[in-house]
């Protein structure tokens, strides 16, 4: 029976793969380890909250003691670990906090892994998932590959960068069976509303400005995080350790017709005539370091372990809005108190 940790369990990606492994792999014991800050929701485990396979640690990964004390408690055989500050807004206003817990968190972890698996690493596996935005910027051609150097402009994604980079010399260094992977943008159900998708249908349906940043030309490929979750089962159970692989929807979108898109669909739903909610958008001034353009190079993980994203973007982005719009109870407990204030701290004098 295997004991498997899932760091950031409550968040948007990490409550879809705790579901999916709870459900899949019920001979699993599956630990969702979450400090439960402002994207982190138990609401989004409702489903699988009863099953006896699941069990939830309330914890911070930055406190090294009790991370030890747990690895030495339960004896994990495998570490998925997603817990991470992610907006980008964010890093820019308080940087410090995403090195802490995304940088040291992250090595607090790979160091207690190490401490209690001890060089018997035979079926361990630590699983770090990151991001497309560790590699930079691209022009208007070219794709992110495995072997694309790093570059990050963010401090976001130089903390991850500097994860992965702790999580690479864990293998090299002490032959620890780690494997990374870095994907695309996720969209899809119980996505804290400070990303684009969700705080856009929030906003169109309450008639809310929508803030884009300069003119919205920032080009960002997007995967359905379902698919992601699949990707991320078959990296844990199959990768070679050592391994990367990009994860990508090869679905590239302009912010802006991203946008108009949502608009076009969520008029349509809230029986508005169409285009009614054009008038809505807003351009605010582009933050610092705005990477213009991401895309995924995925052949290696189609390659090598057959996976291909399932979901066609229309199909994913008509299932996000009715998600959301049905969802409308989650949606007011998430947008209350804290994100309120962050929202006009962010938004509110632009």
């Amino acid at each position: 029976m295997k004991k498997i940790l899932i760091t950031g369990g409550a968040g948007f990606i990490g409550s879809h793969v705790v579901r999916h492994f709870v459900n899949k792999y019920p001979g699993y014991q599956i630990y969702n380890l979450d400090k439960l800050t402002y994207a982190g929701n138990l609401e989004n485990l409702t489903d699988v909250d009863q099953k006896p396979n699941y069990h939830f640690i309330k914890a911070d990964i930055e406190d090294a003691e009790l991370i030890m004390d747990l690895f030495q408690r339960e004896q994990f055989d495998g570490v998925i670990h997603l817990a991470a500050e992610s907006h980008v807004d964010r890093s820019i206003t308080n940087p410090l906090q995403f090195i802490h817990t995304n940088v040291l968190g992250t090595v607090h972890l790979l160091h207690a892994a190490k401490t209690i698996w001890h060089g018997h690493y035979e079926g361990k596996k630590f699983y770090q998932i990151s991001t497309d935005e560790v590699y930079g910027a691209l022009g208007d051609t070219g794709l992110f590959s495995e072997t694309t150097p790093y570059n990050p402009h963010s401090p976001y994604s130089a903390a991850k960068a500097s994860a992965d980079h702790f999580v690479r010399a864990y293998h090299d260094t002490y032959g620890m069976p780690t494997v990374i992977s870095n994907c695309s943008n996720n969209y899809g159900p119980n996505q804290f509303p400070e990303k684009l998708i969700p705080l856009f249908i929030n906003n169109i349906k309450h008639n809310k400005p929508l803030p884009v940043y300069g003119q919205g030309l920032n080009v960002r490929d997007w995967l359905y995080v379902e698919d992601h979750v699949e990707a991320i089962d078959l990296i844990f159970h199959q990768a070679q350790p050592g391994s990367t692989y990009n994860i990508g929807g090869n679905n590239e979108w302009r912010n802006i017709d991203l946008i108009k898109k949502l608009i076009e669909i969520m008029d349509r739903k809230l029986g508005r005539p169409a285009g009614t909610s054009l008038s809505l958008i807003t351009y605010v001034t582009d933050r610092a370091g705005h990477d213009l353009r991401y895309a995924i190079d995925a052949s290696k993980i189609r390659e090598e372990l057959g996976w291909e994203p399932k979901v066609r973007f229309d199909e994913g982005f008509e299932k996000t809005v009715d998600w959301y719009l049905h969802n409308e109870e989650w949606f007011n407990h998430v947008t209350s108190g804290e994100y309120e204030e962050y929202y006009q701290k962010m938004y509110g004098n632009r």
